[in-house]
């Protein structure tokens, strides 16, 4: 007989437990330690005189940024301002101080790239049936302890084999891909700035969408700049709670809050999505209340993603959400009136498809990222007429 690990056992027994009780099978372990195990904020520090002595072939002047005195810079990108003597790398581990100027290291060395359904992003109102360019370097601004991605995302730009990439070669390769629009992805591509918003004016001009698929946590100024080319997004509302995003993200809620509004005001298609991760995020009380904030602050209208969570990276000893769990998500914001709300990595429920607010019929089938039924003319049901909020 074959011999497993112990976490291996666990990892297995978890996951089978998990799919063979269609109830919340392990709601007994949802007590407070459960919940409240680990430090209170893990928020990413400075890397201390770890920067580069010189730029490389991949290295670009940040954007705003300000110089200070001493030779000192502040990062103006993301909400943790990192402030970095000379020698220091930020809080992304993408941006550098070297003699009193910042430099992003992430620009045009892409260590992930691919052609994806834009379904996957997920992105349901925007361009379906179409392929997405979709590209990342590495670097995040959170410490995620559930990151499906920290393979790249919890690395220095060196630490990673790279493609060589820039900008007007992203674009060829986009326009030779067949894709509609162009992805920044995978990681968080805030902090790959510089590289993402000189691609997307390029992309604009060549008659590509952009889409931003990012943890929302940019600052006001820089956000409103890649507005003025941005097509679409998915903004991963992490929880609803300031000492959950602390504790689980290395972040803080409200910078995020205030994307959203942002996002809406510039009329920027955008879709919400919140991973459900037991023990955190999975309250109804804490959903019912972001719930009601969406619908006082964006509307009825932007899509609600709720995502099934998986034991990944530093979590990866919690079960998988259980099914009744997102269901029970799913038709409390649906009572709360959030007019689309669905769930993601749950195959053949319906809370993949798409059903008109008003007649609720069948509009957009989904079957992984294949549409089998397509019940749209332009952007209105084909039934009643309803216009159907999106980018069709």
């Amino acid at each position: 007989m074959k011999k497993i690990s112990r976490r291996n056992f666990i990892f297995y027994s978890t996951a089978l437990l998990s799919n063979a009780f269609p109830c919340n099978a392990f709601a007994l372990l949802k007590g407070k330690n459960y919940e409240i195990s680990g430090p209170d904020d893990i928020r990413g520090k400075v890397f201390k005189g770890d920067a580069p002595a010189t730029p490389w072939k991949w290295t670009h002047e940040g954007y705003f940024y300000k110089k200070l005195e001493g030779g000192k810079v502040v990062c103006g990108i993301c909400p943790n301002r990192c402030i970095l003597s000379s020698g220091d790398r930020s809080v992304c581990r993408s941006r550098v101080n070297i003699n009193g100027v910042l430099y992003s290291l992430t620009y045009g060395n892409p260590c992930a790239l691919n052609v994806d359904p834009i379904e996957k992003k997920p992105l349901f109102h925007f361009k379906p049936r179409s392929k997405a360019f979709s590209l990342a370097t590495t670097g995040c601004n959170f410490r995620c302890l559930n990151c499906q991605n920290w393979e790249i995302s919890q690395v220095k730009p060196t630490e990673v084999r790279h493609h060589e990439l820039f900008p007007p070669g992203v674009i060829k390769a986009a326009i030779q891909s067949g894709s509609k629009s162009i992805a920044y992805t995978y990681s968080e591509p805030t902090t790959f700035f510089e590289y993402m918003i000189d691609t997307s004016r390029l992309a604009k001009e060549n008659g590509l969408y952009n889409l931003w698929i990012s943890n929302g946590y940019i600052n006001k100024k820089p956000l409103l700049e890649f507005c003025k080319v941005l097509d679409g997004a998915n903004v991963n509302l992490k929880s609803f709670s300031d000492a959950i995003y602390r504790k689980l993200n290395g972040g803080r809620l409200q910078p995020v809050l205030n994307t959203f509004k942002t996002l809406h005001e510039q009329k920027i298609h955008f879709e919400i999505t919140n991973l459900a991760v037991p023990g955190y995020t999975d309250d109804p009380d804490m959903v019912k209340k972001m719930c009601e904030w969406i619908l006082k602050n964006l509307g009825a209208d932007h899509p609600l993603h709720f995502l099934r969570f998986f034991p990944r990276y530093k979590l990866d000893r919690l079960p998988p959400t259980p099914v009744s769990t997102l269901t029970r998500f799913r038709d409390l914001a649906l009572q709360e009136g959030i007019r689309y709300v669905y769930l993601g990595n749950v195959p053949g429920h319906e809370g993949n498809n798409t059903y008109c607010h008003n007649c609720k019929k069948l509009l957009i089938e989904r079957q992984g990222y294949y549409i089998p039924t397509y019940n749209l003319t332009g952007n209105q049901c084909k039934f009643c007429k309803t216009v159907i909020p999106g980018v069709w």
